[in-house]
């Protein structure tokens, strides 16, 4: 059994028991928390795909760390104008823990 849920703009497909790093969330650590945003839920032969949304579906994630990934270095260069640009960014995370897929077998 697995769903594709979206959170933070990007969609992941999730299964139970399953950590995975996210775009940043603001909760606590220990926190529980619902995604209701399911895109599609498998479940053996039977496939439930939501336009857009499956409606009364949800995840149960649990909340383990906050970080940040590894640094990406940009360098921008013009040749011989004698221009050089050094930039870098660190984009924010959660690592969050998957602990339930919930939905309506009646569907």
């Amino acid at each position: 059994m697995y769903a594709v849920v979206k959170t933070g703009g990007k969609q992941y497909k999730v299964t139970i028991g399953q950590k995975l790093k996210i775009e940043q969330i603001p909760a606590d650590i220990g926190q529980e928390i619902t995604l209701d945003c399911v895109l599609m839920i498998e479940s053996g032969e039977k496939m439930i795909i939501g336009q857009p949304t499956v409606s009364g579906a949800s995840v149960k994630i649990a909340i383990l760390n906050h970080g940040k990934h590894d640094k990406v270095k940009i360098f921008k260069i013009r040749r011989r104008k004698h221009y050089q640009k050094h930039q870098g960014h660190r984009q924010k995370y959660t690592e969050i823990f998957i602990k339930d897929i919930n939905f309506n077998d009646s569907i």
